[in-house]
């Protein structure tokens, strides 16, 4: 059987005979690895090869039919549309209602309409995922798609069924080629904006001042979008001040807010914590630093990819989540809350699905920082193998774990754990995160950055309070217990209607009892694990003496 475009001499299908050009190197390379291959050659590929029936999913209609369009043109065939209420209908032609077309409007009616066309075309039938589900009604819709596969091998007829979901019954799983259409590349928008700027260049009251390296922030924060989003968003953005500008992304963010909505099992975590706001910590927030330009083109042309993720480990309190929201404003990137809680489900195999559909959203919208907030308590019975609900644990663990192995989109992930003892070994293997930090409770030099942040906060003048006697008078809280001493000071403060003063916080501060004395042997026991195993977030304190030297009495 010869394909009419792909022989070593092709007769095309108006009956003229064409001999075609040896595929280049790089062409030729590119078929020996179909991993690699776009979208857009992929469907180009199937079709050459004449292969029946083609499922594509996406969300955008326009870029698939215009995709459909060019391979038509190229491979000299004729390109159809097919809806439930227009019928079939030319691509290339204005929609023309007429009784042939809605005699076709029926699903078994336009199968057999493209089985008795002679012609050599594509046929894109559009929204047909409600027919190809596994459900009775459409057991006659599912053997008409089986016929047309068979016939549809010996011609040069292609149908592709378009539709945003993947919903394919049983028996039609071995007719059926799925192609997963992915959304627009930063190129796909920088193409998008340079038409918009051309479109509004002739009104002198827009302003379009961008530079070259916030463009790009720009094309990367619209990832996730479909061109249509996109084009959307850069309008609103132009309607809303006028000009177009780097101050523009997180508008473009508050776009994606939508998708992560619709999801409901991500949370779009809006704060404007900033990394000033986070006392001490130096190697972490060095750390942060090195890597907030590496999700730019220019540091992939140097070679670097896209850093994968960081576990946070330590005492409860001491700036763990309050980096992770800090990182985000630093590193300007939209934040989302991973809840694994919000992922089991009652019903047997949805908590896998729910994972799986979180992850798939979570790299739509990506390059994006996804926080997993304690996460040893949500995986504390995976380590058991799941005995207690079944496995459950174990199979949402387990779809956790390869696709942090695995992944290439920029999700980078920050998991916040206090206790290593309910944390499986597998999560702590490197490959999967980039490094462990251990965050011990804030020595003196960083309590005094605390105690200055906090009246910062609540408008004191930190220089009006002694705060190294403050410090002191702390050894061994945490942050959130110096933050609440503060606030409880406060309440002392205007009960006795007085103004806030070192002794009112002294007072606070003696009559708390921190959790590092009330669970001792645990912290020990944290700090014992991390010595060797985790880098440590915070530099040694300069405030701290040596070990003193023993004085001898010679004489």
């Amino acid at each position: 059987m010869n394909s009419p475009q792909d022989t070593a001499a092709t007769q095309r299908p108006n009956g003229q005979t064409q001999r075609p050009a040896k595929p280049a190197a790089a062409e030729s390379k590119r078929r020996t690895q179909p991993g690699r291959l776009s979208p857009a050659e992929e469907l180009e590929v199937l079709i050459r090869a004449r292969y029946p029936i083609i499922y594509v999913t996406s969300w955008e209609e326009d870029r698939v039919q215009q995709v459909l369009e060019e391979i038509a043109n190229k491979r000299n065939k004729k390109l159809f549309t097919w809806t439930i209420t227009e019928g079939i209908l030319s691509a290339d032609q204005e929609i023309q209602r007429s009784k042939q077309s809605s005699r076709t409007a029926d699903p078994v009616a336009a199968l057999d309409a493209v089985i008795d066309q002679m012609d050599a075309s594509i046929y894109l039938f559009k929204d047909f995922h409600p027919f190809t589900s596994n459900d009775r009604c459409n057991i006659s819709i599912h053997r008409r798609l089986r016929d047309a596969a068979n016939r549809l091998r010996d011609s040069y007829k292609t149908i592709i069924l378009l539709s945003p979901v993947l919903q394919i019954a049983p028996g039609l799983q071995k007719e059926l080629t799925v192609v997963n259409f992915d959304l627009p590349k930063p190129n796909d928008f920088d193409a998008l904006l340079n038409r918009i700027i051309d479109d509004v260049r002739e009104t002198s009251q827009i302003q379009i001042e961008i530079s070259q390296p916030d463009r790009e922030r720009l094309l990367h924060a619209a990832r996730g979008l479909t061109l249509r989003e996109a084009e959307n968003v850069f309008a609103k953005t132009i309607v809303m001040d006028g000009s177009l500008t780097a101050d523009d992304i997180d508008i473009v963010y508050s776009e994606k807010q939508q998708i992560i909505r619709k999801s409901g099992l991500l949370e779009y975590y809006e704060t404007d914590e900033k990394m000033a706001h986070v006392a001490g910590l130096e190697n972490l927030k060095d750390w942060f630093k090195k890597r907030s330009i590496a999700f730019t083109e220019k540091a992939a042309r140097f070679g670097l990819s896209a850093p994968r993720g960081v576990l946070l480990l330590g005492v409860q309190g001491c700036g763990k989540s309050l980096s992770a929201k800090a990182v985000s404003a630093m590193w300007r990137l939209p934040l989302l809350r991973f809840d694994l809680g919000r992922m089991f489900s009652s019903l047997v195999g949805s908590s896998e699905e729910n994972i799986r559909q979180a992850i798939q959203t979570a790299e739509s919208v990506s390059p994006v920082i996804l926080w997993v907030d304690e996460i040893d308590k949500a995986l504390s019975s995976a380590g058991s193998g799941g005995a207690s609900d079944g496995g459950t644990s174990s199979r949402v663990f387990g779809t956790l774990l390869t696709w942090l192995s695995e992944k290439t989109s920029p999700v980078f992930v920050i998991a916040t754990a206090n206790d290593i003892s309910h944390l499986p070994p597998e999560l702590l293997r490197k490959g999967r995160l980039d490094e462990i930090f251990f965050v011990d409770l804030p020595n003196r030099t960083e309590r005094e950055d605390i105690f200055r942040i906090h009246l910062l906060k609540r408008r004191r003048d930190p220089k009006a309070f002694d705060l190294s006697a403050l410090a002191a008078a702390s050894e061994g809280f945490s942050g959130a217990e110096i933050e609440e001493a503060v606030i409880s000071a406060l309440f002392d403060a205007f009960s006795e209607k007085s103004d806030l003063t070192t002794k009112t916080l002294l007072t606070t501060i003696e009559g708390t009892v921190p959790l590092s004395r009330t669970m001792k042997e645990d912290l020990l026991r944290l700090r014992s694990w991390a010595s060797g195993r985790a880098r440590p977030a915070s530099t040694p304190d300069a405030h701290q003496s040596a070990e003193p030297r023993r004085k001898l009495e010679m004489e």
